[in-house]
Order: C-alpha cells, then structure tokens, then sequence
C-alpha cells in the first residue's frame, strides 16, 4: 500500500483512506446561488467498531474518547462545511479526524506517586504555626 493511500495516525496506526467515507451535501447558511447549488459541506464517516486497521484496545480507547461523535453502530462521524470549496472541506475533515483520532488514541502516562520534600513541610509547618499564634492572639483573656 503506498504512503499516500494511507492516513498515519501515529507511530502505531495508519489508516487506509479506503476505510473512510466521504459524502457531499448543500452547505447551510448564507451563500446566494452558489450555497443553494453546490454541494461542498463534507461528511466523513468511518467505521470505528469494524475498523481492521485497530486492535481492540485501541478501539475501545477510541470508542471512549470520541464518544460525541460515535453513533450506536460505532461509525464516527465528522462533518465540514467551513470553506465554500468542497476540496478544502475534505482536506479540514480528514486532517480533524487525524488530530481527533491521535488525540483519542494517546496513552496517559502513569502517574508515579511522590514524597512531600522536606522543604514543603517545614514550610507548611511554619504556616501552620503562624496562623496558630496569630489565632491566639486573637483571643480574649480577662484581667485578674
């Protein structure tokens, strides 16, 4: 399969622009003649459930981050009707689905728990101890 057949997603997923599904449709808004008679709104679906280009982690991952725009039968999709150019609107949907899908598609690094350092409690004792005696100064006593 050539490079140019092929959107890369990241270093582990490409997928083959066959996967995905453009269609035209009238645009909506202002525009005169030319909104009423071309059909440059892009909508671009893909079929994120039967995907062969994702393994099932990956889909599910996915699946979870792009939930907004996944339908019941897991097909994502996207919709562009920016420019009055029905060429740039499919070049804005597809280079969207690549961010959305790489976005979706990232590992969160696993946290790694750490110790308070000895600087932040000292600093967080001392606040605590002035906070304390202006508290107690504060307070009323009677004359003997």
């Amino acid at each position: 399969m050539s490079e140019e057949n092929v959107l890369v997603i990241n270093e582990a997923v490409s997928i083959p622009l066959a996967e995905l599904r453009y269609q035209f449709v009238r645009s909506s808004g202002p525009g005169g003649q030319h909104v009423n008679r071309s059909a440059t709104q892009v909508e671009l679906t893909f079929d994120l459930a039967h995907s062969p280009s994702l393994t099932d982690e990956q889909r599910s991952r996915a699946r979870l981050g792009l939930k907004s725009y996944v339908d019941k039968e897991g097909a994502l999709h996207l919709a562009s009707q920016t420019f009055r150019s029905q060429l740039q609107n499919r070049e804005e949907v597809t280079a969207r689905f690549v961010e959305l899908m790489r976005h979706a598609l990232r590992v969160p690094k696993k946290r790694r728990p750490t110790r308070p350092t000895a600087g932040s409690k000292e600093r967080r004792l001392e606040s605590k101890r002035r906070r304390s005696s202006v508290k107690r100064e504060r307070r009323f006593t009677l004359p003997d």
